[in-house]
């Protein structure tokens, strides 16, 4: 089945050119220029991605991707001005997850998309092997198949990709795993300097949302200088 794919920009000659890319892969499109519009769309369409411009003349994509989070965990693409990196924070630590700065390339967008619908639907299907896609240790519990962690007993709502680094960190548990290595599993992307920023705002928002500190951690310890370690 295609997947349903959101894209909002009120720059009407992208989002028309997105659409045509998205199209040509068989993704089923719903395109709009006003935050308004998409929002009445996610709450009447079952949608498995969003592509959200950040400024828009009605509501801005971090609006409209902080409305999403608070109902679904489908992946949020965001679309920010090359020279704006605080867009790129923002967005992250808001629960996108991803981002493509403008211009950009349409087949690069359609690959992140790809690559994102790949991770979710990969974190979402059931697989035959019950206790590869199960961590439980320390009150954490994380299962692969209904794409669930749980914090002592309470339920996290956690990012698809925020989901992929816990559980690259889990399976490597005692053992320290570099921001490069992290960033080459999770993204599956080559990583470059700037990746750090992106792999640093994803572990800062996880550990939000478990109430962990990076000061006193109890689960994501930061190794400097090599990378992210959770103890056995």
């Amino acid at each position: 089945m295609p997947a349903n794919i959101l894209i909002v920009d009120d720059e009407q000659a992208i989002a028309d050119l997105v659409e045509v890319y998205l199209k040509n892969e068989n993704y089923t499109v719903f395109k709009y220029y006003t935050g308004q519009d998409a929002l009445n769309c996610i709450r009447t369409e079952k949608l498995d991605l969003a592509i959200l411009d950040v400024m828009l003349p009605d509501i801005d994509g971090f609006t409209i991707c902080r409305q999403i989070r608070e109902q679904y965990n489908y992946p949020v693409i965001m679309l920010t001005a090359k020279e704006e990196e605080i867009d790129k924070i923002t967005g992250l630590t808001l629960g996108a997850d991803d981002y493509i700065t403008k211009p950009f390339r349409p087949l690069e967008l359609v690959a992140r998309v790809k690559a994102q619908l790949r991770r979710f639907t990969r974190y979402n299907t059931a697989g035959p092997d019950r206790e590869e896609r199960l961590i439980a240790f320390s009150g954490l519990v994380l299962d692969k198949d209904t794409h669930e962690c749980r914090l002592n007993e309470r339920q996290l709502s956690l990012t698809p990709t925020e989901f992929s680094i816990l559980w690259v960190l889990c399976s490597n548990r005692g053992r320290v795993v570099s921001s490069e290595e992290l960033f080459q599993q999770v993204w599956g992307e080559k990583y470059f300097t700037s990746s750090n920023n992106t792999v640093m705002v994803h572990i800062r928002h996880l550990r939000e949302k478990m109430n962990d500190s990076a000061e006193r951690p109890k689960y994501i310890k930061t190794v400097w200088g090599v990378g992210y370690k959770i103890e056995k």
